[in-house]
Parts: C-alpha cells; sequence; structure tokens
C-alpha cells in the first residue's frame, strides 16, 4: 500500500504553507506565518548553535556514526539491495550488488535524498528530494545505466509525493498540493514525455492508498483529522468515486484491496479498544466487518499486502515490542515466519514484485537495525547490510527496561527506562544519578525500547533516561489514546508533572535526598517540555523544549495548512476553542518559571512554526526570566544532517550537566 503524503507525517518531514510573519512580543499576542522566511538574518545569526567542547563534540561525533543502512528495495532480479542511508551525514542513495557487498553511492549534494520506487523493469528509480527540512520534496528518475537524475516534478512550496508506478514502468501517480496548499490531487504523468493528466481533484487531504490493474480502479482515502478517514474507490474510466468506509464517521481505517473479488482489508479498532484487520465485502448482502487476526489485547499496528495478492504481513504492538506474523491473502492462514529471539521489534520491508522475496528488518537494544531478505518459497533468510559502528562498544549499549509510574489519580503510565551501568536502582531503589525524562512526539506516537544512539548518549554521560507514554500515546488501545482528545486533555495534563513526582518520591539519592530530574522532547514532547517547565513550575530542575508548541493558538492558525487539518481535531479549534487551548498553552504560565530552559528550533519547520520559539523566548526575556535559545538555519522540524544533530543533543547535554549535576 501506498502512503505516500502520509510517510511524512509522524517521523518528522514533511509540508508545505506561505511565509510571511514577525514574532510576538507578549504571552497572548501572535505572530504570523511560518517558515525561515519568517526570521530575519540578524535573528538567525543572535541564536546560532553554540560551538560545544572538543571532547563532547568528539563523543558525540563516534555515536552519531553509528549507522545502518535501510531496510531498502531489492531489483526485479533480486541482485541489487537499492536503499537511503545517512553515513555521509545527509541522506542518499546507495546500492549493493549481493548480500554484504561493497556499496555505492547513487546520489549527492545537499538535498535529502530517499529511493520511492523501484521502476519494475529494472532500468530506473523514482526519488524525492528534499532541502534543508523544508518537507516539500519533489520526484525525480535517477537512470540506472548512466547514473544521471532528471527532475519530474519540483515547485517551491508544493508537497509531492509517488504513490506507485505501473507495471510496464511508463507511468507514475502521485499526489501535489500544487493548486492550494491544503488540498492535494492525483495526478498520472507519463514518464517518457513527462505529460501530466489529472486523475483526481478533491479538496482536503487526499491519497492512494491502494491500486488494482495499473491504476483502472484506485482506492483513496481522504483524511478529516488525527486518526479520522474516510475511503472511496474510484474508477478511472468513469470517474466514478464510490464510498467505501468512513463516511459521517469519525473512525480510523487503514485499508487496501483484498486477493478475494469485492473484498478489502480493513484495519480498524471501530469495533473495539484494539485494532485488529477483517474484510469487509461491501457487495455482500449484509456488509460487515470479520476479524481476521486473532482476539488479542494488543494492537495489529500495520499490515501490507503483496502486489500478486499471495500473502498479508502485519505487525502486533505488544506493549512497544513489534512482532511479525503473516497469513495467506486468499484463505487467511498462518504462514510460518522466521523468529528472531532477542528482537525488540520485527517489521517488513518492501516485497518485490512477484511476491518471492519481502526484506525484513530486526532491531535489538544493542545493534542497529539489520535488513534481510525473506524468500518465502526456500524459507532462506539473507543478510544484505551491515551496519557500523566504528570505536564503539555495542555490547556496552544500555537496554531498555518497561516500568511504570502511578498518577494523582491512581492510572499506571507504563515508562522505558535505561540506567547508566553504575546507576542501577539498588533493592531500595536508591541511585546517585540524575534523571532526564523524554515526553514522545505526536502526541499520539509512543516511546519504544530497541537501538537508540540518542538515548545511549544520555546513558553514557551519567543520566537515567526514562520515556513515559502517557495517557494519549498510541499503542495501548482506542480508549487510551483518545484520552486527550480537545478539552479532554486537561484531564491528563498531569501525566508530565506527575512522572516527576513519582520518580522523586520513589527514587532517591544514597544520602536519602531526592533526585534531580530534567525533562526534554521534541515536537508535541517539546509542548510537554514547555508546560513541565510552566504550568507545573518546580516538578523538574532543568527543561530542553526541542520544536515544541508554546501556543496552541498561535501554533495551529500557523502550521502547514494539512497539519492544520489534522492538528485542530486533536486539540480543538482555535476560534472555537480558544480559552481552552490558552489554558493549555505554556505562555499562560510564564509567571511561573523558576527553573532553567532551553528552546531548541529550526527555522524551516513547517510543522512548528520558528515564531513558536521566539515567541516564548521574547516574553521571558521581558519579564527577566533567564531562557537560552538555540535555532538551526538550514534545518526543519528537528535536525537531520549529522553535524546539526551533534550539535542539537551536545547542548541539551551540556545544558542538563549544568544543571542537575
Amino acid at each position: 500500500m501506498s502512503r505516500s503524503f502520509l510517510s511524512y507525517l509522524p517521523s518528522r518531514k514533511i509540508v508545505a504553507s506561505l511565509l510571511i510573519a514577525t514574532v510576538a512580543v507578549t504571552a497572548h499576542a501572535q505572530y504570523s506565518g511560518l517558515g525561515a522566511e519568517s526570521v530575519s538574518p540578524e535573528t538567525l545569526k543572535k541564536y546560532a548553535p553554540p560551538a560545544l567542547p572538543a571532547e563532547m563534540a568528539n563523543k558525540l561525533k563516534k555515536m552519531f556514526d553509528i549507522s545502518s543502512p535501510g531496510m531498502g528495495m531489492l531489483s526485479p532480479d533480486k541482485k541489487t539491495l537499492y536503499f537511503t542511508w545517512r553515513v555521509t551525514g545527509q541522506s542518499h542513495v546507495w546500492k549493493i550488488d549481493g548480500p554484504k557487498s561493497f556499496p555505492v553511492q547513487l546520489t549527492s549534494g545537499l538535498d535529502a535524498v530517499t529511493i520511492s520506487e523501484v521502476a519494475p523493469n529494472g532500468k530506473f528509480l523514482i526519488l524525492s528530494k528534499d532541502v534543508n527540512g523544508e518537507e516539500n520534496p519533489g520526484l525525480f528518475k535517477l537512470d540506472l545505466k548512466t547514473g544521471l537524475i532528471e527532475e519530474l516534478y519540483r515547485q517551491k512550496k508544493v508537497q509531492v509525493g509517488l504513490s506507485f508506478i505501473t507495471d510496464d514502468s511508463e507511468y507514475i501517480y502521485y499526489t501535489a498540493n500544487n493548486k492550494k496548499p491544503e488540498s492535494y490531487s492525483i495526478y498520472k504523468m507519463k514518464l517518457a514525455d513527462k505529460s501530466v493528466e489529472t486523475v483526481y481533484d478533491g479538496d482536503g487531504v487526499w491519497g492512494i492508498s491502494d491500486e488494482k490493474n495499473n491504476g483502472a480502479s484506485l482506492l483513496l482515502y481522504k483524511y478529516l483529522g488525527s486518526k479520522q478517514n474516510e475511503f472511496y474507490e474510484f474508477d478511472a474510466k468513469t470517474k466514478k468515486l464510490t464510498p467505501i468506509l468512513g463516511q459521517n464517521e469519525k473512525e480510523e481505517y487503514d485499508i487496501s484491496y483484498s486477493a478475494n473479488p469485492n473484498e478489502f482489508l480493513v484495519l480498524t479498532n471501530k469495533l473495539g479498544n484494539f485494532k485488529k484487520l477483517y474484510k469487509y465485502n461491501p457487495k455482500a448482502a449484509k456488509p460487515e466487518l470479520e476479524s481476521i487476526t486473532k482476539d488479542l489485547n494488543f494492537d495489529v499496528s500495520g499490515f501490507s499486502i503483496d502486489h500478486k495478492r499471495t500473502r498479508i504481513v502485519y505487525n502486533i504492538n505488544r506493549d512497544g515490542y513489534t512482532e511479525l506474523q503473516a497469513m495467506s491473502a486468499k484463505n487467511f492462514k498462518p504462514i510460518q515466519i522466521p523468529k528472531f529471539p532477542g528482537a525488540d521489534h520485527v517489521f517488513a520491508g518492501k516485497t518485490t514484485r512477484d511476491g518471492q522475496m519481502t526484506m525484513l528488518g530486526i532491531v535489538t537494544s544493542k545493534a542497529p537495525r539489520m535488513g534481510y531478505s525473506y524468500d518465502w518459497a526456500s524459507k532462506k533468510l539473507t543478510q544484505w547490510v551491515v551496519p557500523s559502528a566504528p570505536e564503539v562498544d555495542l555490547s556496552k549499549f544500555s537496554v531498555s527496561e518497561l516500568m511504570s509510574y502511578q498518577t494523582r489519580d491512581g492510572i499506571k503510565i507504563p515508562m522505558f527506562v535505561r540506567f547508566p551501568e553504575k546507576c542501577k536502582l539498588t533493592i531500595n531503589l536508591k541511585t546517585d544519578c540524575p534523571v532526564v525524562v523524554h515526553f514522545h512526539g505526536g502526541p499520539e506516537g509512543q516511546s519504544e525500547p530497541g537501538f537508540s544512539t540518542m538515548a545511549q548518549a544520555f546513558v553514557n554521560e551519567g543520566f537515567i533516561f526514562a520515556e513515559p507514554n502517557v495517557r494519549g500515546s498510541d499503542g495501548y488501545g482506542k480508549a487510551w489514546i483518545a484520552m486527550d482528545n480537545g478539552p479532554l486533555r486537561e484531564n491528563v495534563i498531569g501525566d508530565i508533572e506527575d512522572a516527576s513526582i513519582w520518580i522523586k518520591n520513589n527514587w532517591t539519592k544514597t544520602n536519602g535526598d531526592k533526585l534531580q530530574v530534567g525533562v526534554m522532547g521534541w515536537s508535541y514532547g517539546g509542548y510537554s517540555t514547555l508546560m513541565a517547565m510552566t504550568r507545573f513550575a518546580g516538578a523538574y530542575e532543568a527543561g530542553v523544549a526541542l520544536v515544541g508548541m508554546s501556543n496552541l493558538v498561535s501554533f495551529l492558525n500557523n502550521t502547514a495548512p494539512y497539519r492544520r487539518i489534522l492538528r485542530i481535531s486533536e486539540y480543538g479549534d482555535p476560534v472555537k476553542d480558544k480559552d481552552a487551548l490558552m489554558k493549555l498553552s505554556a505562555v499562560t504560565y510564564l509567571d511561573r518559571v523558576k527553573s532553567p530552559l532551553m528552546i531548541v528550533q529550526g527555522a524551516n519547520d513547517p510543522r512548528v512554526p520558528v515564531g513558536e520559539a521566539l515567541q516564548i523566548k521574547e516574553a521571558l526575556d521581558k519579564k527577566k526570566i533567564p531562557s537560552q535559545l538555540i535555532v538551526f538555519a538550514d534545518e526543519g522540524h528537528g535536525s537531520a544532517k549529522k553535524e546539526n544533530q551533534i550539535l542539537e543533543i551536545g547542548n541539551t547535554l551540556e545544558f542538563f550537566k549544568k544543571h542537575l549535576k
């Protein structure tokens, strides 16, 4: 299934919007616009990231030199693997001609390049290129014979994503918001002459979920809000749009064509607390969702069906750990797949068009992701890529422990904790190491165990690193994730403060004193940090908010148009719910700040505008409240370039070392 648009939502990568603006000078005044054009060169220079001490820079350079290629996509003849790799410090496309062979770099330059698809004829790749975190990538064609790259579509401030290539390798289907920033049209391009045909124009966030017969039938989705969507079948010949599921609902669906006529595969939590995989025939006498996955008290977190419609692979999210299972696409009987003892996560990547091989990704706590191909007929498992970890002893990496803390209203919050060896809790819960609590983004994200160079960097500096999954997090069922929607957030926002309260009440220093606890996070985790340091001032001794929202009203008014559609359903409407949103905004509580705060932001961020960081810094300065701001001129929603990641994490570590030790 294709999710070219959605692939940028969650992991920190894509959007579009107009760029205007100045910054507010009071907590309730609001800037307008987003992007680097809204920031003066003088401001960027003033808040440029400070250089790191040589010792810290060297340690982090080694840590961030640990890398693993992406799982990649096999060529049609299965002899070459094409993949994305950031080993140079920037994302580029590489290839290896055989398992564990020498990698060859195929792209270069300043753009962040990722692979979108391998042509069925094996002659070219479709690539996506973005620059400086703007999240407005274009589509390009890489000729594998000449190595030359041809631009297919790129337009300033337009977000474009590949949906699929036809079997004859002559056409691509893609989505772009080139007509309205908040609406996505579907296009078909003939690669021979780059002529373009509009397939479907509709207002809103549209995309292609699946297709049949080289685009004769398209399964389209439209997003109505966060985890709210509807699906339609589109007949390319008649242009008829037939509703399938989701109309007049506020439910989450993920749908693809089944192997059986008139049938669809549907992943949803509509009928229960947890997501299950169902079959659904809208033409049946009595259409209904029929479960094809066993009844578990865990989410089926994702699925895919191969191009030939022979088998379904799907993941189960078991308390943050990821399991992979498979079944026949015809009769839904289980298919045995390899087991990986000790793996925190096992998931499937791209399957070859003939259905013969699927790429698998294996993640443990002590090694970067390993990529394997699995031959379904011979049951042969082959490792293709070899991760690198120069000058780093991976055996010393900490393993996440699944723990929990209790909130003021008696709810247990899952929390993954990594301990430095010298900081393990004694039998009477004593340690002399400070704690850093890292809140995930989303807010529908989920902190997970597994390999993390970022987390290990904190462990190496002597910090206990704790990652809670507060109410509103994904992976724990429909009821849990919905607990912070709109005005309900007021009921559970205290989970942020309760993490520190519980740690200080239950873990103590060997001399009996309370532990020093810091807080940090990116995106919604940055928002959580700002709330921790303002509304819940005193709970944490220091905080670092990265690309976080300081004012939910100004954030919703200025984020990219497609993000606004998705976020209003999560947070509330900036007009109708303004008072409630201001009550849930950090700028409302600046007078309470009593501990050191650092704010980190990317100037090109299209999700959380740079104005969110500038307005809170300016307001704190006016109140003579000490704070620090770092703005990366060449980054967006979080740092993507390796040298900037080192500066970002390094300055965060130096800040916590200064204020927690």
